[in-house]
């Protein structure tokens, strides 16, 4: 399918450059996007140019898995701020482990009692709204794993 086709999705974009990738396929996960130490090996989200760890400015970027276990999580009963449907009535926050390392905060998909502290999460778009040129403006989330392991 041609992407100016009528029948081609809309095109996505993230709300920021540089935190996630956009799967150009089908069947493919997004992916968090951090850095690695080279001195330390230390693994952090989002990326940045000096370890936190050892505080060499040594570090490369780093590709990070899509599923991770949810460390904490609170549930808010507000409409979160600009997003597409403001009649979802609440989102859940979280911070997720991932096997790399970090420990990253994100916004959850589900409702109030979906999660489960050390369930099994993996990583999922999320359009937030539709920009001025039609494209999709999406963030990144955790989802539970159907039938996760705790």
């Amino acid at each position: 399918m041609e992407p100016n086709s009528p029948d081609a999705p809309p095109a996505r974009v993230p709300v920021e450059d540089g935190f996630f990738t956009i799967p150009d396929r089908a069947g493919e996960a997004p992916r968090l996007l951090g850095s690695r130490c080279r001195a330390c090996g230390e693994v952090f989200f989002p990326r940045r140019i000096v370890c936190a760890k050892c505080l060499v400015q040594n570090t490369e970027d780093a590709i990070l898995g899509p599923r991770g276990k949810l460390w904490t999580y609170t549930y808010t009963h507000v409409p979160m701020f600009g997003a597409l449907r403001a009649d979802v009535g609440g989102y859940g926050v979280g911070q997720v482990d991932l096997p790399e390392g970090p420990r990253v905060q994100a916004v959850l998909a589900g409702g109030p009692g979906d999660f489960r502290i050390g369930m099994e999460m993996e990583l999922d778009l999320e359009t937030l709204r539709v920009d001025k040129q039609g494209r999709e403006v999406v963030i990144f989330r955790f989802r539970p794993v159907e039938g996760g392991a705790r």
